[in-house]
């Protein structure tokens, strides 16, 4: 979604109903450690303050630490009307995370020898990539999971719909394509780098026909089983609520309008680009398993860790880097951490996990963002609790 509709469509920082202008690190938007202080403290106030003085009405966060234990913390409450209490941990939309979830099935596929990643998508889904400039006989699986294809995104084209009455619209994965589809290519495959959620719609149903079972069935047994998951789902079809205990989320359909609770949605339209709802806990716990090389063969997972070049112009944070459904970013103390992060509307979601076992996710109910921001606190706040 970008981050806002942000990893959905992260390239789109022009449209209008995006969270955020500008992504990036700024260790002075969330609490700053200081000496003689516990790392669950600096994190604590961080929380209160993506409440306090970025005006989110929830804020949630989870950190594990080297030695695996897990701390959560909450602010704000979780209905703006009833003043309820934030449930610790609660589920919420976790957006364009999804694209990780989805990217390690076709990499696991790939480890089986059910896909090339190499191969172009021609070869899985005959005829069906076609438009000007697009043709799905030059198009490898490769771009597709690296944003590399030149794919227009179908958000970019349906986002006024998609946060008004229409969130309660269903669609199937061929709508989204087929808007994609009706504009033409951005660059030759392989020429450039654009976030588009059209390269995942294709990744869905690329599993879907390698497989010969739905997308649903193949990330929950494949990654959300053996991650041991207890609090993620895709929705199934026409499912609007979120199942277990969730703050509610909130949004507009465009800069100065109402707040309105967008909590129940048809989340359809991001299906293998960003359907899921998960935890902070459990997006933790999922990216952990998943650089731990739990999931995937070291060859996939290195296939993974291979990263381009994300253009500044994205609206990333500075250094950051694509590769098959994994971010890498830079951390203030040293080092890089491994994530993705998702916006919906009424969710934000950012999470960032270390080689060496460190992870933090911190999950917000406002999307679009409250308050005018030129950096994101939330993404600040992974990178401080993670140095702390």
């Amino acid at each position: 979604m970008t981050e806002g509709f942000h990893r959905l469509r992260r390239g789109t920082v022009a449209v209008a109903v995006a969270a955020l202008a500008v992504v990036g690190v700024l260790p002075g938007a969330a609490a700053a450690r200081q000496p003689g202080t516990a790392a669950g403290d600096v994190v604590r106030q961080g929380v209160k303050q993506l409440v306090s003085d970025d005006k989110y009405p929830a804020a949630l966060a989870a950190t594990t630490g080297r030695d695996g234990r897990t701390r959560n913390h909450t602010a704000g409450v979780a209905d703006v009307r009833t003043g309820a209490k934030v449930p610790v941990d609660g589920q919420v939309r976790a957006g364009s995370n999804t694209k990780t979830f989805a990217a390690a099935v076709v990499l696991q596929l790939v480890g089986e020898g059910a896909v090339d990643l190499d191969a172009p998508i021609e070869a899985y889904l005959p005829n069906l990539v076609r438009g000007e400039g697009i043709d799905g006989r030059a198009i490898k699986v490769r771009h597709l999971l690296q944003h590399t294809s030149g794919l227009p995104n179908y958000t970019e084209f349906m986002m006024d719909e998609l946060v008004g009455e229409g969130r309660h619209t269903y669609y199937q994965p061929r709508t989204l394509l087929d808007v994609a589809l009706a504009h033409k290519a951005l660059f030759a495959p392989g020429d450039g780098w654009s976030y588009s959620n059209t390269n995942y719609i294709l990744a869905g149903l690329l599993i879907e026909k390698v497989t010969g079972r739905p997308l649903a069935e193949q990330i929950t047994k494949r990654i959300v089983d053996r991650a041991g998951l207890r609090h993620t789902y895709f929705p199934g079809v026409g499912e609007e609520r979120i199942r277990e205990a969730h703050p509610r989320g909130y949004g507009a359909a465009k800069p100065g309008d109402s707040v309105q609770d967008v909590t129940e949605l048809d989340p359809s339209w991001g299906w293998a680009a960003g359907q899921m709802v998960s935890t902070p806990g459990d997006l933790n716990k999922f990216f952990r398993a998943l650089v731990d090389g739990r999931l995937l063969k070291p060859a996939q997972l290195a296939q993974m860790r291979t990263t381009v070049e994300i253009p500044a112009a994205a609206g990333w944070p500075p250094g950051s880097r694509y590769g098959l459904g994994l971010v890498s970013t830079p951390v203030r103390c040293g080092g890089v951490r491994w994530g993705h992060g998702g916006d919906i509307p009424g969710y934000a979601t950012r999470v960032g996990v270390t080689d060496d076992g460190r992870a933090a996710a911190v999950a917000v109910t406002a999307n679009p963002a409250p308050t005018q921001q030129t950096t994101d606190p939330a993404e600040a706040l992974i990178d401080t609790a993670l140095c702390a």
